[in-house]
């Protein structure tokens, strides 16, 4: 059974390995996570009835304390496999060099652009698209225009109705600054993010705080009718909203801004098992795993012959050209970047 743990090497089981009444340990395979990982009974189970072992979970924070943690331990890995390193920590975890290079077979049906890794390192597991999110009635109701683009937010007709996540504390925070800096360059973006500062842009420290809490649309008890969230968070809405089921959900996703994050998951350096962390990759990229991402972590599967469900289908966002930066240039730049975001928004 999956369960959750602090340290490795907690619990052991029970296999009958004879005859004799001689209990012998059940092999464990540790998998280090971000604490947003979710997979519904039995998806992890069928591995571990498959393979005889007993998977444990090691949440570790958001993804990039979970890297800087597996870089922390390298010489003794807490894990035997990590899943949620995205592009936007990515280069950090292979300058490191905290991975064994795992070709897995079913990365025949993963697109190229999702293999940022050429040598093999880690394996593309899912993608989602960080966008702006706005509460149809509430623009409907004021008479605001929809934001279209990026540069609409610092317009006046939409002073004080913007939030958005600090992206050193915040995921989607920092995915929206690296959308700034792709879509202005890195000579534009800190002049929009003061325009935006001036027109009035409130910011939170984290993604439930800003959509729950200041956002106004579909489950948010705010007043800010325009949020950072995700290009899925419609159809969450539709699904698990004040009104389930609605044929239009409540909030929409707008195009224009989106940043696109690819999640991965690698083999850790170290680990005594490194033929059954390959099974477990290659598990978690297999058809029927990979259908349970949608509406278990709201992103979409690697894998690009699984069918998706009917709510992401009818009212989640696919953008037909999204923002994207090398990871080299993000792991060059990010903490600079940041740290230049604080002094013009923060102070």
């Amino acid at each position: 059974m999956v369960r959750s743990r602090i340290a490795a090497g907690l619990g052991a089981g029970l296999l009958a390995a004879s005859a004799l009444p001689v209990a012998a340990e059940e092999a464990t395979l540790t998998l280090m996570t971000h604490d947003s990982f979710f997979l519904p009974e039995g998806a992890i189970e069928t591995f571990e009835a498959d393979h005889g072992v007993d998977v444990q979970l090691l949440q570790a924070g958001d993804a990039g304390s979970m890297v800087n943690q597996a870089i922390l331990t390298a010489d003794r890995p807490l894990a035997d496999v990590l899943f949620g390193v995205d592009n936007t920590f990515l280069s950090r975890a292979l300058a490191a060099d905290i991975f064994e290079p795992y070709v897995s077979p079913a990365l025949a049906a993963v697109p190229a652009e999702l293999q940022l890794d050429p040598a093999g390192r880690v394996t593309p597991m899912d993608y989602g698209d960080v966008c702006l999110n706005v509460d149809r009635a509430a623009l409907e109701a004021e008479g605001l225009p929809w934001p279209e683009s990026l540069e609409d937010l610092a317009a006046p007709a939409l002073a004080d109705r913007l939030v958005v996540q600090n992206p050193a504390t915040s995921s989607p925070g920092l995915a929206f600054l690296l959308a700034t800096v792709a879509y202005f360059g890195e000579d534009g973006w800190a002049d929009y993010w003061a325009a935006l500062r001036e027109n009035g842009v409130t910011v939170s420290s984290g993604w439930e705080e800003a959509y729950y809490g200041q956002f106004s649309g579909g489950a948010g008890e705010g007043e800010r009718p325009i949020v950072v969230s995700y290009a899925s968070s419609p159809a969450a809405e539709v699904l698990y909203g004040p009104d389930p089921g609605a044929e239009v959900s409540p909030t929409a996703a707008i195009e224009s801004g989106c940043f696109r994050q690819v999640e991965f998951a690698g083999i850790l350096k170290g680990t005594p098992q490194p033929e059954l962390a390959g099974a477990l990759i290659d598990h978690l990229l297999s058809p029927e795993v990979q259908a349970e991402f949608p509406l278990a972590m709201f992103v979409y599967p690697a894998r690009s012959d699984v069918a998706l469900p009917d709510a992401f289908v009818q009212h989640a966002l696919v953008p037909a050209s999204p923002l994207s930066l090398d990871p080299d240039v993000i792991d060059a730049n990010r903490e600079a970047w940041i740290s230049e975001w604080i002094d013009i928004v923060l102070r």
